[in-house]
């Protein structure tokens, strides 16, 4: 059942005055940010404080999720200038954690990896004591891919596995056992990279479907692990089935550190990378 009218514990404000600062510096370097395309409830707080989720590679999706809000047109050509312009967006904003995604970009033969590691290399020569995230797309399991990121040495890898499998017709084009498998393979050519995930609930998942996921990541050496609320973007987007109670997101956290993880984020408002620079 679509469950229409959000509890108490879900009214977060927005507030667009709070964002002017940032939307100006990012308007001037022409970068995009998640923040933005995703409607992220949290965009206010974080603007205020300086902090944005890097977009590179466009703003346009080849997959069509149907939870998410990322553009799903003709993505544009790559940008060869946008690494450096996310540096000098990190040095004016004097960040000393930085998270920079993508969307899925399968029309491209490397899926943007490229350009993923020229962006941390950027950042790294401008900023060397940012600790660098990224959160990447599966690349369709393509291992070149995924080798030329772990060979570009950000600090932490994540790839957000999103929903149960049960639940995985809403992520077109991807598939349960590929996302483990990229989480996987990046801690196994870098056992020192840290690698993270995430899940999202309220999609019409169980509680014992969400504990097998965990029980997943775990095995495949997964680190850090988020656990946030699924809000539908518009009514077109998948429908919320459930707002989930702020005491399942903390029993949740806790049997996630009871069975390893290093650092686990979970409530209503986390999202992946909500308060990244707190993991450790």
């Amino acid at each position: 059942m679509n469950i229409q009218r959000k509890p108490e514990w879900l009214r977060k404000k927005v507030n667009p005055g709070e964002q002017n600062k940032m939307r100006n510096l990012l308007g001037e370097l022409r970068l995009n940010t998640v923040c933005q395309q995703a409607l992220c409830p949290n965009i206010s707080e974080c603007f205020a404080c300086g902090q944005a989720i890097f977009l590179i590679l466009g703003r346009n999706c080849t997959r069509l999720c149907s939870f998410c809000n990322v553009e799903k047109t003709l993505p544009l050509p790559v940008d060869s200038d946008e690494p450096a312009r996310v540096a000098e967006a990190v040095c004016r904003l004097k960040l000393s954690h930085v998270v920079v995604t993508s969307p899925t970009r399968d029309d491209l033969p490397d899926g943007g990896a490229e350009i993923y590691a020229a962006t941390v290399a950027a950042i790294r020569s401008a900023s060397p004591e940012t600790r660098i995230e990224l959160p990447i797309p599966d690349f369709q399991g393509c291992m070149a891919s995924l080798e030329a990121v772990v060979a570009s040495r950000p600090d932490i890898i994540a790839h957000n596995v999103e929903t149960v499998p049960r639940l995985y017709h809403i992520r077109n084009g991807s598939q349960y056992g590929r996302s483990l498998e990229v989480l996987r393979l990046c801690a196994e050519m870098a056992p020192d990279i840290r690698t993270k995930s995430g899940i999202m609930l309220g999609m019409g998942e169980t509680e014992d479907e969400v504990l097998q996921v965990l029980r997943d990541l775990q095995g495949i050496g997964c680190a850090y692990l988020s656990i946030g609320q699924y809000l539908a973007p518009s009514r077109k987007h998948y429908p919320v089935q459930e707002y989930v109670s702020p005491e399942l997101f903390e029993s949740l956290r806790l049997q996630a550190l009871e069975s390893g993880f290093s650092h686990v984020e979970s409530g209503s408002y986390v999202r992946s990378s909500y308060h990244a620079g707190q993991y450790a």
